[in-house]
Order: structure tokens, then sequence, then C-alpha cells
């Protein structure tokens, strides 16, 4: 089974794929953003680097998508190759950040991937708003983010949003502004029961 967790930046998705992770024996997939070799520069210039952080994304996540589908473990992956190109890849292209000709190549590389795999099992959004995702970016202190413009990440905001609204396969949204499941073991539990709700039929 193919659990992703999809959010915006600062959501929370890595924290609640390493709890969700250790709560049920899922093996987790984590988004190389550590050893991303573009992602320092692609913040200070993103109209140079968004076509080589974009790439090297997909490549990555499709290599991901491609063990997930070989595996019989539970696979819980903290953001998916599909986001990916929904929000990230779509938003930079019409910022201007992304050429057509650079975003034309790229999106035949994906639909040819696209042809080879699945979406996830289950998808979990985590939905929070502009000033919640500003305070945890800021809370985390990662250099390359805090300059991060502010118009951009409102603009990745309103793409989720969209993208979750006619997205088709199964899905499971959670407001996560007034969470805090990494420390309050209520919040934490409020999340699982919908999980288990969802996925397992309990607390319907």
């Amino acid at each position: 089974m193919h659990i992703g967790i999809a959010g915006n930046i600062g959501c929370g998705k890595t924290t609640l794929t390493r709890m969700l992770a250790e709560h049920y024996g899922w093996t987790p997939k984590y988004e190389a953003v550590t050893y991303n070799p573009y992602l320092e520069d692609y913040y200070k210039d993103i109209p140079r680097w968004s076509y080589n952080l974009e790439t090297y994304f997909l490549a990555q996540r499709f290599r991901d998508v491609l063990d997930i589908a070989q595996s019989k473990e539970v696979i819980i992956q903290d953001r998916t190759l599909f986001e990916g190109v929904e929000i990230f890849v779509a938003n930079n292209h019409d910022l201007g950040n992304l050429s057509d000709r650079d975003y034309d190549t790229y999106m035949q590389l994906f639909r040819l991937m696209m042809s080879m795999v699945s979406p996830p099992d289950l998808l979990i959004y985590l939905r929070c708003s502009v000033p919640h995702l500003v305070a945890q970016i800021q809370k985390r202190g990662r250099d390359y983010e805090q300059t991060m413009n502010l118009e951009y990440l409102t603009g990745l905001n309103d793409r989720y949003e969209k993208w979750i609204a006619g997205y088709q396969g199964r899905l499971l949204a959670i407001d996560a502004d007034r969470l805090d499941f990494e420390n309050n073991p209520e919040d934490f539990a409020s999340v699982t029961d919908k999980i288990d709700a969802e996925l397992y039929g309990l607390f319907k």
C-alpha cells in the first residue's frame, strides 16, 4: 500500500510521515531535501535553477514510486511525484521561472513516467494557512528558506487548494492550522482516528 502526505512548504509533512511510520509500523519515504544539490542555488536564483531543481525532484520521486510499487510493505511518502508537478512545476512555469521550452520538455518526461505508475492508495493533505506556514518555516530555521517570497508561498497554497478540489483519488484532507500533532498526543490521535476510519472503516 502507498500512502502519500501532501501539503505546502512548512505544513508538517515530514514530521507527520515520521510519526505515522512509527505509530503504524509503516516504512517511510522522505523527500530528498538535505541532499538536493540544487536547493540552495534555487532559492538564490529561482529562474536560473528551476528546471534543474524540478528535474532532479522528478527523477528522485519517480525512482521512489517504482520502489514503492515493488514493495510488499505499507509505504508512507513525504510528498508525491504528482504534487511536485501539479503544484511546483506549474507554479514556476506560470511565474516565468520555467521557460515554455523547459516546461514542455519536463512534461514530456512526466507523461512518460505517468504511463508506468499509479497514484497513492490514500493521499493525506495537510491544509494550512499562509501565516501558519510562515511561522513554521521561521521556526525550523533553514537558511535557504528564510528569504522565500511571500507571493511565491501564497501562489503554492492557492495551487494546492485547486489541485485538491479536483483530485480524483482517495483523499483525506486535514486542517492542520490548529493541530500540534508533534507535541500534543490528543491532536495526533485525532489524525490517526481519521486515518483508521479511512483505511479500516473505524469510527464511521
